[in-house]
């Protein structure tokens, strides 16, 4: 495989969303790829990994695959590890695998299934074969991302809602417990937000709401950290792997990215512009302890800014 292939994978997981499906191919032989490439270059965004390893990196972006076209067989970490592995992290547990081999007993096929891939394709591939599995297999997963869109994102602002973070800040709490990695929390509330409505009306309140919800996301680069709309002008983000002086740093951030949008707000007595205050908490996740502990000290930071002038990110570590 060229420099120049490793180097279009990477840069295409972190371009903007397509509208041509992305399809992730992974083999240790060059030859192979190329087969495949052919097959779908022309309707698909094609990317590409000659090791496991690298596969793990190129999922580990903002930009994630589609779906997943991995070799069986491949030196240091094989197939079904990658597949494990990649099923193990809620943020690309539900990317469908297909795996390709010319291992074709059913034995080797149980393997693969149970490992987590959703199909087997036997090499040398059949075009015609291989295009349909792709093809069937993506439909499912739209059909499934819209069925989660509907109960997970909220529809005024287009972020993940309350129902989605409560759910997320549970898992994610149990994988930095047996991690032993850290977790951080934000609590985010727009500065004076009844007085912008009073003043500028719900509409543009509304819209006000869009907008700071697609700053304060877009300031979350890794494709496993979570933006939400709490309830009303509150927001929160989840960021696992992630402590308190990385957290404080992110937030600051995210108080500068709300500011710079320059939203007029004549009604507040902190900023000619919208502002927000930010809450930041952290805590390695204990056994016989709950994530509600970090909601709590997150909320009680978020009270802490609000008191101390607003416009601003006080924190602290749960208890």
């Amino acid at each position: 495989m060229t420099g120049s292939a490793h180097a279009h994978a990477g840069e295409g997981l972190l371009a903007d969303p397509r509208d041509r499906p992305r399809l992730l191919l992974v083999d240790d032989l060059a030859a192979n790829i190329q087969v495949l490439y052919r097959i779908f270059a022309e309707d698909h965004e094609v990317f590409m990994a000659t090791s496991g390893e690298q596969a793990l990196a190129l999922c580990d972006r903002d930009q994630l695959p589609d779906l997943i076209l991995l070799d069986v067989e491949m030196p240091g970490l094989d197939g079904l590890e990658v597949c494990r592995r990649l099923k193990a992290n809620p943020a690309t547990r539900d990317i469908p695998i297909i795996f390709v081999t010319a291992q074709t007993d059913a034995l080797d096929e149980t393997r693969a299934l149970e490992a987590g891939g959703v199909d087997f394709i036997s090499k040398p591939v059949n075009p015609a074969v291989v295009r349909a599995r792709v093809k069937t297999h993506l439909t499912m997963k739209a059909q499934s991302d819209l069925l989660k869109a509907i109960v997970f994102i909220d529809g005024l602002t287009g972020i993940a809602n309350r129902r989605r973070f409560d759910e997320a800040i549970q898992t994610e709490w149990r994988s930095c417990r047996r991690g032993g990695l850290p977790l951080t929390l934000f609590m985010i509330d727009i500065d004076h937000f009844k007085q912008y409505n009073d003043r500028y009306g719900h509409q543009e309140g509304d819209a006000c709401l869009r907008r700071v919800a697609t700053a304060v996301r877009l300031q979350l680069g890794r494709p496993h950290d979570l933006a939400a709309r709490y309830g009303g002008e509150e927001f929160v983000c989840l960021l696992p792997e992630c402590d308190l002086e990385a957290g404080r740093v992110k937030a600051e951030e995210v108080c500068a990215a709300v500011e710079a949008l320059a939203i007029p707000h004549a009604g507040s007595a902190t900023a000619a512009v919208v502002t927000v205050s930010v809450g930041v908490a952290s805590a390695f996740p204990q056994d016989g302890s709950g994530a509600e502990i970090l909601v709590a000290a997150a909320d009680a930071a978020l009270y802490q800014a609000k008191s101390s002038g607003r416009n601003r990110v006080c924190f602290k570590p749960a208890a």
